[in-house]
């Protein structure tokens, strides 16, 4: 019997062999799936969520981005951290400090034909952390700067309002508004128009398209038709032989160069002939659609017209394209000055390279520039705004921390995005200050029931204007800016766009005598007395 049983366990399986069969294949299983999450990295780190292949969403920590902004990233997080900190836990015998929250909404991504370009993310991010730094030294609330990663070309910014609508509603530690949304896109139309609808104060500190507007959206920046009325006041006095030619981006999508393209043939087209000479290229911004940057037909068309100014309506990144082609035209002479104007933020240090400058030089063309920044005044040259001054010593030491580039100010970002952190800052302070006024307590007492609303931050925003007393014009509540000194009017004429903002036009290669070519003041005209 004993061996009949032997002969049935070698033959078949027992009761025992089948559970063991059974509860080992499991265990394995159970061990592999423990060790497999245990292991793994997170899809998505700093709490982001995966969204069409791309990590999006806001967050105050760390998470996935280029290289070269990982350390201003880092640096940001544990600002966040000290503030959360100094309300939470503060230190013995301190009061605890309270808090807003400003999210900035970019790329922290980027590639060759996506929004933002490298360096410029890390510029806006530094100029944006110079601002939480200089808000978080003084009294009053202090500030998070939270990153709101909405896809390396915008696409992604659906869950990132979610995510900012659901923090507008925090009473302790509220948002206090959004700045960022860094290029004129459909995209970026549409997310600046679902946060006007939720009623969240959104700044745009490089946004120029003069149609992108919604009833909650400011731009520090003058926008195209202000630049090109620049380049206009500055062309009455320098008209040159009035040959002009008109090269433009051609992407449908593009909104910034449709509409420059077609300001500038509505200001110019007549007078300098726009309308006869003109010539399309397909800018490098945007998905494929062709090969970018050819310049072949409109150097050839500038040449052989005898063309003496150049319309630009394009981006910065591919003007360097056009410059190097005109160099190389054979049917250009380079015996009469040429003058390439543009419009933009500041002059990117990619059109300032030592190469570029020699072709210029060498061909006697110059780039004559309507922009919000001008480079001599990061150069500490005269000129510069009174508020420069107080945001340069704080960028020097963050400077010092990290590689921002070479003439990392020239293309005004960082300044720009400064400012806007600044704008939504000053107004929250104010509003904090109105909303605890009486209560008995200081500036450093929390008091949720006295936290501004988004609506007390907006309404502070729009009341930041320029006076008119009759004797002379005051800027009442206006940002004192590092791009100038400026304020916004409830008026249907301005729609949240910059007054009495400083328009510098600048030329390059810069002459003998500093390359400016005066300054122009956006609604200017508004005031008997001028901007002050």
């Amino acid at each position: 019997m004993f061996l009949s049983r032997l002969r049935r366990r070698r033959n078949g399986f027992g009761p025992l062999d089948k559970a063991i069969a059974v509860v080992v294949p499991l265990v394995l299983i159970a061990v592999g799936v423990v060790v497999y999450l245990a292991l793994r990295p997170e899809d998505c780190a700093g709490g982001l969520a995966k969204h069409d292949g791309e990590c999006v969403g806001v967050t105050e920590g760390t998470f996935d981005a280029d290289d070269d902004v990982k350390g201003l990233i880092r640096a940001v997080a544990d600002e966040n951290e000290r503030v959360e900190r100094a309300w939470e836990s503060p230190e013995k015998g301190e009061n605890p400090i309270p808090y807003g929250r400003i999210a900035l909404m970019m790329p922290f991504t980027s590639d060759d034909s996506s929004a933002m370009t490298a360096p410029m993310i890390r510029r806006a991010l530094a100029g944006a952390h110079v601002a939480q730094l200089r808000a978080n030294s003084t009294g009053g609330p202090h500030y998070q700067l939270l990153m709101a990663h909405d896809g390396k070309d915008l696409d992604q910014w659906r869950p990132v309002v979610d995510d900012l609508t659901d923090l507008a509603d925090d009473r302790e530690s509220p948002l206090v508004g959004v700045m960022g949304l860094p290029s004129s896109t459909p995209e970026t139309r549409d997310a600046m128009n679902s946060l006007s609808r939720h009623r969240i104060a959104t700044v745009g500190p490089v946004i120029t398209s003069a149609d992108m507007n919604a009833p909650y959206f400011f731009k520090t920046s003058p926008n195209n038709q202000m630049m090109v009325d620049a380049l206009d006041h500055h062309l009455k006095k320098n008209a040159g032989e009035k040959k002009g030619f008109l090269v433009f981006d051609s992407r449908p999508d593009d909104v910034y160069s449709r509409n420059l393209q077609r300001l500038m043939e509505q200001k110019f087209g007549e007078t300098y002939g726009l309308r006869k000479r003109s010539a399309s290229f397909l800018g490098s911004t945007g998905p494929a659609a062709g090969i970018p940057q050819r310049f072949q037909s409109a150097a050839q068309k500038i040449c052989v017209t005898d063309s003496d100014t150049v319309f630009y309506a394009g981006r910065d990144q591919d003007l360097p394209a056009l410059v190097k082609r005109l160099s190389q035209e054979p049917s250009c002479d380079h015996r009469t000055p040429l003058r390439i104007l543009k419009v933009g933020i500041g002059l990117d240090p990619t059109l300032t390279t030592d190469e570029l400058a020699k072709m210029l030089r060498e061909t006697k063309t110059s780039i004559v520039a309507a922009a919000s920044v001008a480079p001599a005044w990061a150069h500490r040259k005269s000129g510069a705004p009174v508020g420069l001054r107080d945001f340069l010593p704080v960028y020097d030491k963050l400077k010092e921390k990290f590689d921002l580039g070479e003439k990392e100010l020239d293309d005004g970002y960082s300044i720009m995005y400064h400012d806007a952190f600044m704008l939504l800052a000053g107004a929250f302070d104010r509003s904090y200050t109105d909303a605890n006024e009486g209560r008995g307590g200081t500036d450093k007492s929390p008091s949720p029931s006295g936290t501004p609303t988004k609506d007390d931050v907006y309404n502070t925003l729009i009341d930041a204007s320029i006076v008119d007393t009759g004797s002379e014009t005051r800027c009442i509540g206006c940002l004192r800016g590092a791009a100038g000194t400026y304020g916004f009017e409830k008026s249907s004429d301005t729609e949240q766009w910059p007054v009495c903002k400083p328009v510098p036009v600048i030329e390059y290669p810069t002459p003998k005598d500093g390359g400016s070519l005066g300054s122009y003041r956006t609604f200017q005209k508004t005031f008997k007395k001028g901007c002050p």
